[in-house]
């Protein structure tokens, strides 16, 4: 979850850039942060708990500006408390030697007894540490920094993603990766490391994402890199069509917000040019999406995460409507430990906005290993999901910052229906019609979706979101597609404002849940006509019935009549009301979350990209 970044050039002055690609990683770790930086034979580190801010304090005398190597991090605590001791780099004493690191040591302990068994001194309390040791000791043997790497990492049981500097003799920049993503990327006159590829685009937009089991050494103008026995790989550089300028707030307050906004350019981008108006059918660019293929399949087996995974709920309701093939849906953390069975000729369906998810990962592979062939939605190409996919669907969402997802989670339901449309249609249980009606339907979203987001709207949301700033929890209700976003409203509320918040299948609340209702609670309640509308409303009397406060969001006009407050979305078919429902549940979480000062962007103890366990 930890933001790495790291720099080599032949001009000097690598500090400022280390630090502005640490303010664009701060998304991924930010309970304490810190850089090493060399102009010479001493590696000099500055690190400091808390916000970037406060490491800037520290650089601002501009002692260290002219430095040409360095290395810098953004943590997110897993081994040891934030402290200004637990925050990374690390190193081993020698000061010569510095080492960021993203991951878990699994074996660290054991490691840590016998490096202090050999007179080495800790001072943290983490597991990088040990690694630092680890690669000073193989140093001091005379070792180039390369082979101490690969030396010291043959010992280490876990995954890493690791950028470690050195002086002196045979020293320079490394990196290797097992697990979490690392991506470098080379100019004549320099090279670059970074967790996220956003970290470079500033530097250059060729980069070259590292695959498990990798190690590079990095100088100015020049890459190198080779497995852990040494042995040559060649790893080509892909070009990012992202620019630097996707990832600003471009105005608006938070990223969030911007975000949010983006919405309906992200929806075309997912989708129209997919758009096979003649046949009423879908096209992919990645992998094997034909008739033939997708006929043989009998089962769907979906695996992701968080947000992630009320995607994949939609996109069952939809695979199920659409192609009449059924679809399981499993959390990818218990997926991997349940000792699954799969059907014969199921498709694994991972979704992942950053492609680095580590259960998720996991989880693809052992469905690979029970014979599945596998699939993806994911917004990041060059990730590790997407490489080790037979075929996927990018979702082209562009850059998302703000760790709370919404456009990411937007296009993930946009690409589901794609592909429902188009296994409905290899299948047959979809006819040219019935294609090109849902797929115009699809393209009529856009407008819809900006309407939600006009002024007027926004702010009878954000009033009705200020008007319970003090609630002690909510309730988010909603059946069919819409059930998933019920279970996603709740979650962004978690999330951003720190408030207890529990979404449900509306015909579940009788059965035990409703116990909790009281007087004046708060019950956000999804309706959009059709098959069961009605069932809804049935379930919004009960609440009604004890006392609950009922804010109807959706497009069923019955259902607003009934209810307290309401906010109304623009009409379109059930199948598609997932995306635009959710749209005034995002807005809702933000305004509320920013009634009561919390930090939206930057939720507590949450980070972008889960890359451990």
């Amino acid at each position: 979850m930890c933001g790495i970044v790291g720099a080599f050039s032949r001009r000097g002055a690598v500090l400022d850039g280390m630090v502005e690609g640490l303010r664009v990683l701060e998304y991924r770790g930010y309970d304490s942060c810190g850089v090493a930086v060399a102009d010479g034979e001493r590696i000099e580190i500055r690190r400091k708990v808390g916000r970037l801010s406060e490491l800037e304090k520290l650089l601002a005398d501009g002692a260290l500006a002219g430095a040409r190597i360095g290395v810098g991090h953004t943590r997110w605590a897993t081994h040891g408390a934030p402290s200004d001791e637990n925050a990374h780099p690390h190193s081993d004493g020698s000061g010569r030697l510095a080492l960021v690191h993203n991951g878990i040591i699994e074996n660290y302990l054991e490691l840590r007894r016998e490096l202090e068994a050999e007179g080495r001194k800790f001072s943290s309390e983490t597991d990088t540490e040990v690694l630092s040791h680890l690669v000073g000791r193989e140093l001091a043997r005379g070792a180039k920094l390369v082979d101490a790497v690969r030396t010291s990492l043959a010992r280490v049981h876990g995954y890493y993603a690791i950028a470690v500097m050195s002086t002196g003799a045979g020293g320079g920049l490394v990196a290797a990766r097992q697990g979490p993503p690392l991506v470098v990327g080379v100019t004549p006159d320099a090279a670059y490391l970074g967790s996220d590829v956003l970290a470079l685009l500033p530097h250059t937009r060729d980069v070259v994402y590292l695959e498990d089991g990798d190690v590079v050494e990095l100088s100015p103008g020049h890459y190198t890199v080779t497995d852990l026995a040494g042995k040559p790989l060649e790893r080509k550089p892909r070009r990012i069509d992202w620019n630097a300028e996707q990832a600003s707030k471009g105005g608006y307050p938070h990223f969030m917000l911007k975000e949010i906004h983006e919405q309906p350019d992200v929806l075309a981008r997912t989708a129209f040019d997919r758009i096979l108006s003649d046949s009423g059918d879908v096209s992919f660019e990645h992998g094997d999406w034909s008739d033939e293929r997708l006929r043989a399949l009998d089962r769907v087996q979906v695996i992701a995460c968080g947000t992630a995974l009320h995607a994949g709920q939609v996109a069952r309701y939809l695979i199920e409507q659409f192609a009449r093939i059924p679809v399981d849906i499993d959390y990818a953390s218990e997926f991997r430990y349940r000792d699954p069975v799969l059907a014969g000729r199921t498709l694994a369906l991972a979704v992942s906005q950053s492609g680095e998810t580590a259960d998720t990962l996991a989880a693809l592979r052992l469905a690979r290993q029970l014979g599945a062939t596998t699939a993806a939605i994911c917004n990041v190409m060059g990730s590790t999901v997407v490489r080790e996919s037979e075929s996927t669907i990018l979702t082209h969402a562009g850059p998302e910052i703000g760790v709370a997802s919404t456009k990411a989670f937007v296009a993930q339901v946009v690409a589901a229906f794609l592909l429902a449309v188009r296994l409905g249609r290899a299948r047959g249980t979809l006819s040219v019609e019935q294609g090109r009606e849902l797929l115009d339907e699809l393209r009529r979203l856009r407008p819809r979706m900006e309407a939600l987001l006009a002024p007027a709207t926004i702010e009878r949301t954000a009033a009705i979101a200020r008007a319970h700033v003090d609630a002690k929890g909510f309730f988010f209700l909603g059946r069919g597609v819409n059930f998933p976003i019920a279970l996603e409203g709740a979650l962004k509320l978690k999330e951003i404002s720190y408030v207890h918040a529990e979404g449900y299948a509306a015909g579940e609340m009788k059965h035990g849940p409703i116990a909790l209702i009281s007087k004046g609670m708060p019950i956000v309640v999804v309706n959009a006509p059709g098959a069961v509308a009605d069932k809804v409303r049935s379930n919004l009397h009960e609440v009604k019935a004890r006392g609950g406060h009922v804010i109807s969001v959706g497009s069923d006009a019955a259902s607003h009549e009934l209810a307290d407050e309401t906010i109304e979305v623009p009409a379109t078919i059930e199948a598609l009301s997932a995306v635009l429902n959710v749209i005034p549940l995002q807005l809702f979480a933000y305004h509320h979350a920013l009634a009561r000062g919390c930090d939206i962007d930057k939720p507590r103890n949450l980070a972008k990209s889960v890359t451990v366990e």
